[in-house]
């Protein structure tokens, strides 16, 4: 019943304010609306009233267009950055030491004697090419396995359309045929003294040769402008395919501890110890150590900056013991980074030279970047779809570690193993050349492949907050010739209770880190356009163009809605004219009119007074038991639907 109420008012609202037509609705609105410019649509002559009905129109179009553009720079969801400068106690970074070389050669000899066996009888047939040099020659006999499964190759590029190929040690221990033609590519036989004649007279390039299994056509040549590249390339790939299958506390054992490598440690005015050191393994650097970590202890502030209040080392890095192929830098190898993260040397590391004391003064940059929608970080990466294969440390999300958790494990799904220089995923065994022969050819493919990487870019998120450490870097020679004597009887008396000096200049490093001032800075993000912006830009454009306000945008919807209950009432009329038209097609008879009725009553009254027949009684006799026919249903209805007073309550 309020329902039908409520219907009832609305039309009479239209019936007695904008009327029933669409025209007489707006000519409503243009006579009642704030807005300027409609009122004089229809209140100026003819010529003005085009005038008019142009510059509305136009005025009107200037400011949707206005609209469009600034909904659109709101939504681009841009951000201005800022830049603040504060002044506070601060917490020391933690401090992450390595040596350059991740192994003692003493410790891993064993393990690499073949390696460097066959390294070494390739680089003297390579720079010493004489015919009676060859691998036959070699005793013990070469282990050759070894080396096919990635070898070393000479490339002449002479001829450019068909450059010929030359394996070092294939001309004399295979037996195939004199030349294979692989794609475009030469590669040359049997012809011992011919291949050697050809090393004198001609340069060569040095390439690793990558096969997708050993003893395929499918492969690949990783070529280098030095050989140096060529022979550290090929020995790492060597190398870590034999590491691999070494147990990580053998690993840990054969690397350089923390006792022998930190010889002595003091933060501020308090002496520390290789004790306050945590150790972890790192497959670039091996041992590492890591000062104020903050894993298991409060990080340390620094109460002062300064030289004076920073962290004080000397390490030995045993530089005689060093893996000739492996390493080929010497000094240790050091990293700042915030306390509870993975420390990632061969991307942000940097390095300190031997026989030297380098000062490294720090400013601290702290970066608050804003979320979605306005930028695509994250705040602990557990919105990231990819695992984070470092979460085994215990450590912090970065997005270093994401990208390596991603290619680790689009290379254990690929290749069906995993790089021995990332963790595994949980199955996953690490490559070698025994149980997965085209590991290297896979690994090679896979990082040289845009896809991939694109895939791990666009999966991994920077996260929202973060601290960087910059840092300005002094050296010196240390210690000075007039010190050295009693400098290295101390150090070494101390590490090894000896009288006889065992340290020597390659071998010993002195850092000092510290805080160069306190000052720290602070980059933050901040939306460009807020909702606030937005309105008031909106109404500033409506004021200006079109002289309107909030209220005329309601006298605008409330036409739209006097339009929709002008489209209601057509359709309930269009509906009602449907219906009748179909009942006149039902009955093609006109029905009698009210007039008719009544007299046919009248006459059919007085017959029967008079005692008359009716014409066609005869024919038609009433039914027995049928009553007589109502008139009174006839009677006109008053149409009180639309009566001003129905309304009434």
């Amino acid at each position: 019943m309020n329902l039908k109420k409520y219907l009832v008012r609305a039309l009479h609202r239209l019936q007695k304010g904008p009327g029933y037509t669409y025209k007489e609705l707006l000519v409503w609105y243009c006579d009642n609306t704030n807005t300027h410019g409609p009122k004089r649509i229809i209140k100026e002559g003819p010529k003005k009233k085009l005038i008019w009905f142009f510059l509305t129109l136009l005025f009107a179009s200037l400011v949707f267009w206005q609209w469009g553009i600034l909904i659109n720079t709101y939504l681009s969801y841009n951000v201005t950055s800022s830049l603040s400068i504060g002044f506070k106690t601060m917490k020391f970074p933690a401090v992450t030491v390595c040596n350059a070389n991740p192994f003692k050669y003493s410790e891993v000899k064993h393990l690499l004697k073949e390696l460097d066996r066959l390294i070494e009888a390739a680089l003297e047939r390579i720079l010493q090419p004489t015919p009676g040099n060859s691998s036959e020659n070699v005793f013990p006999p070469l282990d050759l396995q070894l080396w096919n499964q990635i070898p070393l190759v000479l490339i002449d590029e002479h001829d450019k359309d068909n450059p010929v190929i030359l394996d070092i040690f294939e001309t004399n221990q295979t037996a195939v045929g004199n030349e294979t033609t692989a794609g475009n590519e030469t590669i040359a036989g049997n012809d011992t003294a011919g291949a050697n004649a050809t090393l004198e007279e001609k340069k060569y390039k040095l390439a690793v040769k990558l096969c997708s299994h050993q003893g395929s056509d499918n492969c690949t040549y990783r070529n280098f402008t030095s050989a140096a590249q060529a022979v550290t390339e090929w020995y790492i790939l060597q190398s870590t395919s034999i590491l691999s299958k070494v147990p990580l506390h053998e690993r840990i054992r054969m690397g350089y501890q923390a006792e022998d490598m930190i010889l002595a440690c003091l933060y501020g005015a308090e002496p520390c110890n290789y004790k306050n050191f945590t150790q972890i393994y790192h497959p670039d650097h091996g041992n590492c150590y890591i000062f104020n970590w903050g894993m298991d202890e409060e990080a340390l502030n620094s109460s002062n900056p300064g030289a004076e209040f920073g962290l004080k080392l000397i390490l030995d890095i045993s530089q005689q013991d060093y893996i000739p192929y492996l390493s080929s830098a010497a000094g240790a190898r050091l990293m700042l980074h915030q306390q509870k993260s993975f420390p990632f040397l061969k991307d942000q590391g940097i390095y300190a030279m031997a026989g030297t004391e380098t000062s490294i003064g720090v400013l601290v940059d702290e970066l608050e970047r804003m979320g979605y929608p306005y930028s695509d970080c994250t705040m602990n990466g557990s919105d990231v779809p990819v695992k984070n294969l470092y979460s085994q440390y215990n450590t912090s999300y970065s997005i270093q570690a994401c990208l390596r958790s991603c290619f680790q494990i689009h290379m254990a799904e690929i290749c069906g193993c995993g790089h021995y220089m990332f963790p595994l995923p949980e199955g996953v065994n690490y490559c070698n050349n025994e149980d997965n022969p085209g590991w290297a050819y896979c690994y090679s493919s896979l990082r040289s492949s845009i896809k991939q990487r694109q895939i791990c870019i666009d999966s991994c998120k920077e996260t929202c907050n973060d601290t960087q450490y910059k840092m300005t870097i002094s050296m010196a020679d240390w210690p000075s010739e007039a010190s050295e004597d009693w400098i290295f009887h101390i150090l070494s008396y101390e590490r090894d209770m000896s009288t006889n000096v065992t340290l020597d200049r390659n071998g010993i490093i002195k850092l000092n880190i510290y805080f160069q001032e306190y000052n720290y800075r602070t980059i933050s993000e901040s939306a460009a356009t807020t909702i606030v912006w937005l309105l008031s830009s909106l109404g500033g454009q409506f004021g200006f163009w079109m002289g309107g306000s909030v209220l005329c945008l309601i006298e605008f919807g409330e036409i739209i809605i006097d339009s929709l209950w002008i489209t209601i009432i057509n359709v309930i009329g269009w509906c009602k004219g449907l219906r009748q038209r179909r009942a006149r097609a039902r009955y093609p008879d006109v029905p009698p009119t009210v007039s008719e009725l009544v007299e046919a009553h009248t006459n059919l009254g007085f017959q029967h007074e008079a005692g008359g027949a009716l014409p066609g009684d005869e024919a038609l006799p009433p039914e027995p038991g049928t009553p007589p026919p109502n008139y009174d249903s006839l009677r006109v209805q008053p149409l009180d639907v639309l009566s001003p007073d129905s309304d009434a309550d």
